[in-house]
């Protein structure tokens, strides 16, 4: 089991709030990186309702699409938090604390998620 990018966003959240909120930084970490996930989906399939639009493709109606993104909104908070609470996540610990992860700085990585989101909305309008 190798570390990838979203285990490495979630332990540099993770061990920057553990100092302060020793018993929320899991919390607080699983909702950063649900939200980021469920950000860079709604601006995946914002990118793509947009193109499709411009090209004149038949695509599915506004109202499934929405449905579509709740779900797996949904899915992507519940395998997180699957994946982040348990033995999983004390393995992936130990691995992060082993290897040499790159240092992070906290406030790009906690504005990742309003960046992504507002790029959704201006794409979002240009439908």
């Amino acid at each position: 089991m190798t570390l990838n990018t979203f285990d490495q966003l979630f332990f540099t959240v993770f061990t920057a709030f553990k100092t302060r909120y020793k018993q929320k930084a899991n919390t607080i970490a699983l909702f950063y990186l649900s939200a980021l996930q469920i950000t860079l989906c709604f601006l995946l399939g914002v990118f793509i309702a947009t193109f499709l639009t411009k090209m004149n493709a038949s695509t599915i109606s506004s109202e499934k699409a929405w449905t579509l993104f709740v779900l797996s909104a949904i899915a992507i908070h519940f395998k997180n938090w699957l994946k982040y609470n348990g033995k999983t996540r004390k393995v992936l610990n130990a691995k992060f604390n082993k290897s040499k992860a790159k240092d992070h700085n906290l406030t790009l990585l906690l504005s990742l998620p309003f960046v992504c989101l507002v790029l959704a909305v201006i794409l979002l309008q240009s439908l």
